[in-house]
């Protein structure tokens, strides 16, 4: 029996097909999306990302090759064909970005490789609130907030040139109207651990123009998941109601494909006063940066030739 694809790992169902369950199933160790399977990527001690061991899925990562034991990273990215870890960005997951169907949903609507690894870590400093945006996908997603000294499990992806270029689109950062600009984090703010001991040097994120929702107190909101969210942002506000219904079933419904609804409700957010500063504006740059991983150099000391 298969037991790494997606379905048996329960992480089959995406946010883009089912917006009620955003951000989506998350894994819970870290691992190489590979097709249609998600393979287990364990950490070396003191050994950057192209060494880490992963599970190899059946028939080998190499056609006409069997898949005997796990191997190297990087090995087994060249044996299929895909761009070294080296070469890719590591961008930190806040949302359905850290789902597997998510992400192969974006990559292969696109044709493009949804070969992906990705490395669960310790990050300090990032929070998980909610857009100041009702997406036309049908939900309001997550969006990052500044949480000096907090440290939390989150998903680093490491993404291909293809494949950022996808994820930069989706989240608008080179639309003047879009939602999002991407900055690189320095590691003296945001610590950002791995398994292998590694601190990294570096990661990128991706930070909304307008911030994100407050809650009573006027802090950020933390996104508590959508049905719960949604339940809770039509309570607030009647004006939100007589647009979107009156559950998170209707809500999902009239905003899925609807933009003119969706830019109605984004506006509704600041209208109604509901957004505060994300604290994250200040790393944003003019443009974004383009540094690959094996030119972000560890924030910690990791042995030469790692």
């Amino acid at each position: 029996m298969d037991d790494r694809t997606l379905e048996a790992l329960g992480l089959s169902e995406a946010p883009r097909e089912h917006p009620l369950i955003y951000p989506g199933a998350w894994p819970v160790e870290s691992g190489l999306l590979h097709q249609n399977r998600f393979l287990r990527l364990k950490a070396m001690e003191n050994r950057r990302l192209a060494k880490w061991m992963v599970e190899q899925p059946p028939g080998g990562f190499r056609p006409g090759k069997s898949g005997d034991g796990p191997v190297p990273l990087n090995y087994a990215l060249r044996s299929a064909n895909q761009t070294l870890v080296g070469d890719r960005y590591p961008v930190i997951s806040v949302g359905s970005n850290a789902c597997p169907a998510q992400l192969r949903h974006k990559m292969n609507g696109l044709g493009v490789s949804s070969t992906i690894p990705m490395v669960k870590a310790r990050v300090t400093g990032i929070g998980l609130g909610v857009s100041g945006h009702v997406s036309s996908l049908g939900y309001v997603s997550a969006s990052p907030f500044h949480t000096p000294g907090v440290s939390r499990d989150l998903f680093i992806t490491w993404l291909d040139a293809a494949q950022l270029e996808i994820v930069d689109a989706s989240e608008g950062i080179s639309d003047p109207d879009g939602g999002y600009d991407r900055v690189l984090l320095p590691p003296e703010d945001f610590p950002m651990a791995l398994d292998s001991g590694e601190l990294l040097g570096g990661a990128y994120l991706y930070v909304h123009r307008y911030g994100v929702l407050r809650d009573g107190s006027g802090e950020p909101r933390t996104h508590p998941g959508e049905r719960r969210l949604l339940t809770e942002l039509l309570s607030e506000s009647p004006q939100l109601r007589e647009w979107f219904g009156d559950t998170p079933e209707e809500f999902a419904s009239r905003a899925r494909g609807n933009e003119q609804l969706c830019e109605k409700g984004t506006r509704l957010f600041v209208d109604e006063g509901r957004l505060t500063d994300s604290g994250l504006r200040q790393y944003v740059t003019a443009e974004p940066a383009t540094t690959v991983y094996d030119d972000i150099h560890p924030a910690n000391s990791v042995p030469t030739g790692a």
